[in-house]
C-alpha cells in the first residue's frame, strides 16, 4: 500500500450517525493492547500497596509486555498503516534524529515542578548485581512493543478520533489544533515527565502530520526508548524507567 492508503480527507459534508457506538471495531483494536498495558500498571500498584515483595512484581513487566505483543500480533492484519514499513530516507532520518532529541530533553526537564510524584521506577538489581534478563527485557519491550501500541492508540487513534469518530477516514496532515493539544496534553500527563511528555508527544505527533506515515513516530519513539534504556543502565538512573 502507499502511505496515503486508508487515510483520505474527511467530506466536509459527512453526516454522523447519532446512533452509531462511541468507538468502532477498528478503534477497540487500537485500545485493548494499551488498556492491557495500562491494567497491568494498575495490578502493581495495588501489589505494592499490598506489601507484595518488590522482587515479585519486577516480573510484571514481562508479563505485561508479553499480553500488549500477543494482542498486537493477533491484530496486525488489522492494522493497515503498519501493513508494511514504508519511509522515505529523509523522513526516516527526521524520525531518528528527532527520537535523539526527545531522548536529550527526556532526561533534562526534570526539575521538581516538571514531575509527578516521586517515581520509583524500575530496578533490575537482585541483591546489589543486575538481572541483565530483565534489564534486555525492559529495553526490547520499551523500544519494540511500546512504540507501536502508544502510536496506535495515541496517534492512529484518539489524535483523529478527536476530530471525526470515523477516525480511518482522516487525513493526518489535516488534524485540528485541538486534536493535536489534547492528545499531547494527555500523552505528557501519562508520564511522571509530564513536561518532557508534552514535548515528545508534540514531536511525535508532527511527525506524524508531517509524514503521513505512522512509521515516523514509532521510528522515532523506539529511538528515543531504546537509547534511555542505555542510558538508565549506564548511569544507574533507575528512577527513568
Amino acid at each position: 500500500m502507499t502511505e496515503h492508503d486508508d487515510r483520505c480527507a474527511v467530506p466536509a459534508t459527512a453526516a454522523i450517525r447519532t446512533d452509531a457506538p462511541m468507538f468502532n471495531r477498528a478503534a477497540w483494536l487500537r485500545i485493548l493492547p494499551f488498556a492491557a498495558y495500562l491494567a497491568f500498571i494498575v495490578i502493581g500498584d495495588v501489589l505494592q500497596r499490598l506489601g507484595v515483595a518488590p522482587d515479585a512484581l519486577r516480573w510484571l513487566y514481562p508479563a505485561k509486555i508479553a499480553l500488549v505483543a500477543l494482542l498486537l500480533a493477533l491484530f496486525w492484519r488489522q492494522y493497515k498503516e503498519l501493513s508494511r514499513f514504508h519511509l522515505a530516507p529523509l523522513h526516516a532520518l527526521t524520525a531518528l534524529a528527532t527520537g535523539v532529541l526527545v531522548l536529550v530533553l527526556w532526561i533534562s526537564l526534570d526539575a521538581g515542578w516538571m514531575v509527578f510524584g516521586s517515581p520509583s521506577g524500575f530496578d533490575p538489581r537482585v541483591d546489589g548485581r543486575i538481572d541483565w534478563l530483565l534489564v534486555a527485557i525492559r529495553i526490547a519491550g520499551a523500544a519494540l512493543v511500546v512504540p507501536v501500541m502508544e502510536e496506535l492508540f495515541w496517534r492512529s487513534f484518539l489524535m483523529r478520533w478527536v476530530d471525526a469518530p470515523d477516525f480511518a477516514s482522516v487525513e493526518p496532515s489535516q488534524l485540528s489544533i485541538k486534536s493535536f493539544v489534547i492528545t499531547v496534553v494527555l500523552f505528557g500527563v501519562e508520564h511522571n515527565l509530564w513536561l518532557a511528555g508534552i514535548v515528545a508527544g508534540a514531536a511525535y505527533s508532527l511527525l506524524y502530520m508531517r509524514h503521513r506515515n505512522l512509521w515516523s513516530p514509532i521510528l522515532a519513539h523506539a529511538v528515543t526508548n531504546g537509547l534511555l534504556g542505555v542510558w538508565v543502565v549506564r548511569t544507574g538512573s533507575w528512577s527513568y524507567w
